[in-house]
Formats: structure tokens, C-alpha cells, sequence
């Protein structure tokens, strides 16, 4: 039995032996790649994982010298009224929920402002770069700035990166604006969901094409922020979560993961509706992939 149906095998008797709520599991080890399914692989609400979507399209700017992530709010909303210190807010912080404006919103919250990014620039910072408070406000913020040089960020994805995958139209939650919501609501199925897993495991690299530099992926998951928080939500990225083990991960209400373990060259991804053990999917994916693949050497990965 191959590595990666080991992995697979593994996995779906732990989620089966624990009556998990699990839509799909995809497992890609070195180049085989192989999947389960508990129902039909429609097209789900991925919760948080978008905001990983989001990290890749402000790469993507940053790699095209459209946007940095050093650019300010204060540059992007220039003449708005903006609370004490929040204009040295940058696009960096935001997607690294260290902007240190309190504001707590989420994509099911009903927005009851004319505009919900200028509500949130109203407020002061307690230290920009220095709190970290988990929002999708903080996403919604972050792409509002891509937006106002890139236009629509789902339509600016198209071409970039949805097309090349094999994502065909997909549909993102929006604001009254119309802006996506961005740290939440896009729907993918679990087989395009792992379309993504692979660039981030491959440094984004698509069929022989750099659709996101290298330095840039690994920028997602190169420096982490203490959030506060307990396992497994200790420390935050660029919009990814450390862990478990070695690995890094996209996370998502309900069970929607996308867990990378460069030592194993190994991807996993998972959709699911499972309300009150979410969190056993990921540690049931990381003992499956420390039994059936051993850690690659360094040689091995620089090779890929």
C-alpha cells in the first residue's frame, strides 16, 4: 500500500470510529494523491480557510509591485477620518490580526454600518503590530486596500489563480458594498480546496508555473505571533495557524482544513460540518501522517 492511501486509510478509520461530521478528506504525499468522501463533493462555505485565499492574493500584489504588505491605511483611505495611530496600520498587520484597532466582527454578523471599513479605521490602534485580536474584519480591511488598486479581488483572482487550478467561477459572500467579505464565506469543493493545499505545498508553483513566488508562501507560515491562545491556537501567521506537529495550516469553522507538512511533502485537506470536535480532524490527520510517512531529509525537499 502506497504512503499516502496508508495516510488515507488511517485517517477515515479515526473520523468513522469517532462519527465526525467529514464531508471529504483529499491526501497528497510526493506525488500521489488520493481522497475519500462521505458525500458529494459540492461546493461548501470553507469559513476562515478564505482568509488564506486572501494571503495569497495580496502575494500575488506584492508579487506583481501592485501593493505591498508595508502599505498603510492611511495611504489607501487618505482624507478619511481615521482613529489615533491607525493610519501606520499596514496591510502586514491586518492579515496578521496585529492591527490593534478593537473591532470584533465576523462574516454571519449583520453589518450595521454605512461602511464597514471606515468604521473600523475610525478607531484608534492600542499598538499597531503589538495586540493581537482575531477578526474578519481585520481580512475585510486587508482587502478593501487590495481592492482599491486591483478593483474586484475575486475578479483579480480569475486569471491568477482560480483559472489555472481548475476553479471555475466561484462564488465569495459580499458586504452591502459589494466587497467580498474575505475572511470568510467562499465556497470550493474539497477537490478544489486541495488544488490550493498543493501550491502551498509546492511554494506556489502550479504545472511547471510560479503562480505565487516562493518567498512568499513561505512568508505565510515564517514568523508566527503568540495570540494568547490554547493549542491549537497558540500562534498565527499570515493567515495560517502553526501545528499541529511541525505542519501549518488554514482553518475553518466546522472542520475545513488545509494542513501542510513540508518535512513529509505531504498535504492534507478536509471539509466538514462537525460542531463539537472540529479540532480532533486535524490531530487525527497529523497521527496519520507520522505513522504512514517518515520525515523527509532536507536533500530530498530541495529537490522538489
Amino acid at each position: 500500500m502506497s504512503a499516502a492511501a496508508s495516510v488515507l486509510d488511517a485517517l477515515v478509520a479515526s473520523i468513522d470510529a469517532q462519527h465526525l461530521g467529514a464531508y471529504g478528506v483529499q491526501v497528497l504525499v510526493a506525488g500521489e494523491e488520493v481522497h475519500h468522501r462521505w458525500r458529494s463533493d459540492d461546493r461548501e462555505n470553507l469559513y476562515s480557510v478564505s482568509k488564506g485565499i486572501c494571503a495569497l492574493a495580496a502575494s500575488m500584489a506584492a508579487d506583481e509591485g501592485v501593493i505591498s504588505f508595508a502599505t498603510t491605511v492611511g495611504e489607501v483611505f487618505e482624507g478619511a477620518p481615521l482613529g489615533d495611530g491607525t493610519a501606520e496600520v499596514t496591510l502586514g498587520h491586518l492579515l496578521t490580526m496585529t492591527s490593534g484597532i478593537d473591532f470584533e466582527w465576523f462574516g454571519d454578523d449583520e453589518v450595521v454600518w454605512p461602511d464597514l471599513a471606515l468604521e473600523m479605521i475610525r478607531r484608534p490602534t492600542r499598538g499597531a503590530g503589538r495586540v493581537f485580536q482575531y477578526s474578519d474584519a481585520s481580512t475585510y480591511l486587508a482587502m478593501r486596500m487590495l481592492g482599491s488598486v486591483v478593483g474586484d479581488v475575486r475578479d483579480w483572482l480569475m486569471p491568477r489563480l482560480f483559472d489555472p487550478l481548475g476553479i471555475h467561477n466561484p462564488q465569495w459572500h459580499r458586504c452591502p458594498l459589494g466587497w467580498i467579505v474575505g475572511g470568510s464565506g467562499l465556497y470550493l469543493r474539497t477537490s478544489e480546496l486541495a488544488r490550493i493545499g498543493r501550491l502551498l505545498r509546492d511554494r506556489g508553483r502550479w504545472n511547471g508555473h510560479s503562480l505565487v513566488s516562493a518567498d512568499r508562501i513561505d512568508a505565510l507560515h515564517g514568523t508566527w505571533v503568540a495570540t494568547g491562545g490554547t493549542a491549537p491556537f497558540e500562534l498565527y501567521g499570515v493567515a495560517t495557524w502553526a501545528g499541529p506537529g511541525d505542519s501549518w495550516r488554514l482553518d475553518g469553522r466546522y472542520g475545513q482544513y488545509v494542513i501542510v507538512d513540508d518535512a513529509r511533502d505531504a498535504v492534507i485537506t478536509i471539509t466538514a460540518h462537525e460542531e463539537g470536535q472540529d479540532h480532533r480532524l486535524v490531530e487525527y490527520a497529523n497521527e496519520a501522517l507520522a505513522a504512514g510517512v517518515p520525515a523527509a531529509t532536507k536533500k530530498a525537499l530541495q529537490k522538489r
